[in-house]
This record gives structure tokens, C-alpha cells and sequence, in this order.
């Protein structure tokens, strides 16, 4: 069946079309309330952003709420799932709501992180019970597709999420806090939607199964260690989805590190003409633009189209993936992806200019998103269903801390205007190892790169 055909088809699925409602919205709500956070934090007129600083905010948002990965699994694996989607959403609501009076009552930058971190605290329940989800919603033999379909929409809807806080801050009157303010309150507002569009799905729809059900949620809590080790045993009788996790821990330090030298060349390369080599005029052809050195908005304004290009390699990846996997398998498309960043990556970074470095996004979107739903699927067809939650938590976990520890190591490679030749080498000798351990995988276990689960 074609592409067109299976997404028709999945589309019959109620419940997938409800769980995917819940995704967009939630979705669109995160890229609401990051794009806020990434405005306040990194292009504030005010703040002198260094590499140290981005980091510094990364680790404070991620890591924590990294750790409850295992926890936030071994509780997904209890609790109603839906539940967790409709009091998730509601709760991230209310803390949405907490940090736009933050941001208005110019409080300490820590209470402002610890608000924010909460926020992002909640998410991790809520995107992994999405993922969890998604194999109760459509039957095994479009599972595929609707992970291409899902997470994807989800990355556009975030994205479109950025678009509009964009939107919102240029139309806020006077800008700066009162319009940070003001698209944090956004995000409240469609957090609110997205709980509330939860109640369309029956309580017991998502999963997990009855048997799974374990009302005593401390003792589970006090077990998590013992979870845990289950879960990575259990991974590690899953060949097929070891590997996919270890493609993509790599792949997603590579795009962290890649993403935070993107971020300081917004800031700083190109919109300070004081700066040398490309600057601001390049972005209209040529001549004077007027600028004055510290152009922030200019530089959010060009974070935001590499946001957006990024998205439409999303979308691609999306529409190539089912196909691509059908015809090379699993290992054979994450070595593609790997590959081809490894060298379209130097090529079109390493000028450090605006235009090619846009295509990079692309290309980067592309490559990261096909890695990921491959990675999805790989664990959804081969973890049972018992264990998925504690899976996916510690997929997530390796996603977030990978994430992290790329922008650490940025902050120490990166000059303060972002342009680093070791960095862009660096990320190309990562994906280069990554897809030669991918194609001697599919070359030499030719069982896990089968649609169908592997026992072993």
C-alpha cells in the first residue's frame, strides 16, 4: 500500500486520531513555551550568552528531569496512561502560567529556571506515554507508518509551536519581558487545550493492560531500581532496539553540539556586524541593513527560519522513511542517515555562513528525524509491552543527557562568535563511526533488521 493509502488508513483509527490530537497540541504547546525560553535566556538585549551559559541552561532543564526517566517509566507502566496525558497537560498548564508571572516580576534567574524545569519535568511523563501509546492505537502492520506519521507531526507541531511564539513576541506591545511574558502565556493556554482534548479517549484505551495495573504506586516508586535493571535486561535480550538506542545516543550529540554553535552564530556572527566574516547583510544580498552591533532580534529572526528549515527535513523524513526502511532495513537507512550527515555536514557548515548552513538544517532535520522514527519503531516492535514505559524512559533519558553533554562539550570548543572547524569535524567523525557500526550491524546480524520483533 502507498503512503497516501496508510495514512488514510491510519487516520480510520479513532484512537489515533485522539492520541494524535493530544501530540499536536502538546507539541505545539512545547514549541510555544521553549521558543519563550530561548528568547529570554539566549537573545535577551541584556544577557551576554556565552557557550558556558547555553550549557549551564541545558543542563539545569535537562538533567534533572532527565533522572526521572527511569521513575516516570515504572510509573507509566502502572498508571492509566490517558490519565497522564490529561493531568499532565493540566498541571504544565498551571506551571506555564507560574513562569510568565516570573519572567514579569523580573525575579532571580534560579527561581526562573526552577520554575521551568518543572514544566519540563511533567513533559517527560507526558511524551513517554505518547510514545508508549502509540503501538495500542494501530496494529502491528502499520506501526511503521504511524511512527512516522506521529512523533513527525509532533516535531512540526512544535516547530509551527516556535512560529507562533515568534509571531507573538514581534506583535507584543513593547517586547522584551512583557513579551516573553506574554507567549509563555500562550503555551498555558494550549497546554490547557491539550489536557483537555485527553478526554475524548476512554480511561483504559492507552493501556497499559489490567494485569499491568499496580494501585500501589510507593511501592513501585521504592522498586524503581529493581525496574530499572529489569527494563535494561530486557534491552539488552533486544538486540534490534540496543542498537537503534545506541545510533541514536550518538546522532543526538552530534545535533546538540551542531545546534548550540547554530545558536551562538545567531547571536553573535551574524547579527553583530562589528563581527568579522558574514553578517546580516548577507541575508539580503548585500548592503547595509542598518544594524546596530547587538541586533538580537535579528538573530532570532534567523534561529527561527533554521527552526523552520529543520522542520521541513521532518516532514521529509516522515514521508522517505517507510519506504527507505522497506527497501534497505532498519540498520541500512540509520547508516544512510548517518553517512550522509557525516559529509554534508563539513561541507555546508564549515564556510559558517547563513544560506548553507540552512541547508544543513535540513539535511540535519532529515537525518535525525529518520534516525528517530526508526529507533521508535526498532523498540516498539521488539520491547514487550510490559516494559515499554521504562524503555522508552531510558531512551528518553539517553536522548536529554546525550543532548547535554554535547553542549557542555560546545562550551568548551566553541570561540564566542560560535565558529569552530574542530566542532564540525568533530560531529562528522561521530556520524562517520556511527554509520560503519550501523552497516557492519546490518551486514553481519541480518535478523534485526526484520519489521518484526526478534526473540533471543
Amino acid at each position: 500500500m502507498g503512503t497516501v493509502g496508510d495514512l488514510r488508513t491510519l487516520l480510520h483509527f479513532s484512537g489515533f486520531r485522539r492520541l494524535l490530537t493530544v501530540r499536536l497540541l502538546s507539541q505545539l504547546a512545547d514549541g510555544v513555551y521553549q521558543v519563550a525560553l530561548a528568547a529570554y535566556v539566549v537573545f535577551s538585549p541584556e544577557k551576554e550568552t556565552s557557550p558556558a551559559a547555553i550549557a549551564s541552561a541545558m543542563a539545569v532543564l535537562l538533567l534533572p528531569y532527565s533522572l526521572l526517566g527511569p521513575f516516570a517509566g515504572v510509573l507509566l507502566d502502572r498508571w492509566r496512561r490517558r490519565q497522564v496525558l490529561l493531568y499532565g497537560n493540566l498541571l504544565r498548564a498551571v506551571l506555564a502560567a507560574a513562569t510568565a508571572a516570573l519572567i514579569l516580576a523580573k525575579t532571580p534567574d534560579w527561581l526562573f529556571y526552577l520554575s521551568a524545569l518543572c514544566v519540563t519535568a511533567v513533559n517527560r511523563f507526558v511524551l513517554a506515554g505518547l510514545s508508549a501509546a502509540l503501538p495500542r492505537v494501530v496494529d502491528d502492520e502499520r506501526l511503521v507508518m504511524a511512527n512516522s506519521l506521529s512523533p513527525t507531526a509532533g516535531t512540526l507541531a512544535a516547530t509551527a509551536g516556535g512560529g507562533v511564539a515568534f509571531a507573538v513576541r514581534i506583535a507584543a506591545p513593547g517586547g522584551g519581558r512583557s513579551g516573553d511574558a506574554l507567549v509563555v502565556t500562550v503555551a498555558a493556554a494550549v497546554y490547557l487545550l491539550a489536557g483537555l482534548s485527553a478526554l475524548r479517549m476512554g480511561r483504559n484505551l492507552l493501556g497499559p493492560g489490567p494485569r499491568e495495573l499496580r494501585p500501589r504506586v510507593l511501592a513501585a516508586v521504592a522498586g524503581t531500581a529493581h525496574g530499572l535493571v529489569d527494563g535494561v535486561r530486557h534491552l539488552a535480550r533486544r538486540r534490534s532496539a540496543a542498537y537503534a538506542l545506541a545510533a541514536m545516543t550518538l546522532m543526538r550529540f552530534c545535533y546538540g553540539a551542531l545546534t548550540v554553535m547554530v545558536l551562538m552564530l545567531c547571536r553573535y556572527a551574524w547579527s553583530d556586524p562589528s563581527l568579522p566574516g558574514p553578517g546580516p547583510s548577507e541575508l539580503t544580498g548585500g548592503g547595509s541593513v542598518g544594524l546596530e552591533p547587538a541586533d538580537t532580534d535579528r538573530g532570532l529572526k534567523l534561529l527561527a527560519v533554521a527552526v523552520a528549515v529543520s522542520g521541513v527535513g521532518f516532514f521529509a523524513a516522515a514521508v522517505v522513511t517507510p519506504s527507505v526502511v522497506g527497501r534497505t532495513g532498519r540498520f541500512g537507512w540509520l547508516a544512510l542517515c548517518a553517512g550522509g550527515s557525516a559529509v554534508l555536514v563539513p561541507a555546508l557548515m564549515l564556510p559558517f555562513a547563513p544560506t548553507p548552513m540552512l541547508v544543513a538544517a535540513f539535511v540535519l532535520g532529515l537525518a535525525t528525524q529518520g534516525a528517530k522514527i526508526t529507533t521508535d519503531t526498532a523498540v516498539q516492535f521488539a520491547v514487550d509491552d510490559a516494559y515499554r514505559g521504562r524503555v522508552f524512559s531510558l531512551y528518553d533519558m539517553l536522548f536529554n543527557v546525550a543532548f547535554v553533554g554535547a553542549a557542555a562539550v560546545a562550551s568548551l570548543m566553541l570561540p564566542p562568535d560560535g565558529r569552530s572547524v574542530a566542532l564540525v569535524a568533530t560531529a562528522a567523525a561521530i556520524y562517520a563511526a556511527t554509520a560503519l557500526v550501523m552497516f557492519h550491524v546490518k551486514r553481519g546480524h541480518p535478523g534485526v533488521n526484520s519489521a518484526r520483533p526478534t526473540t533471543s
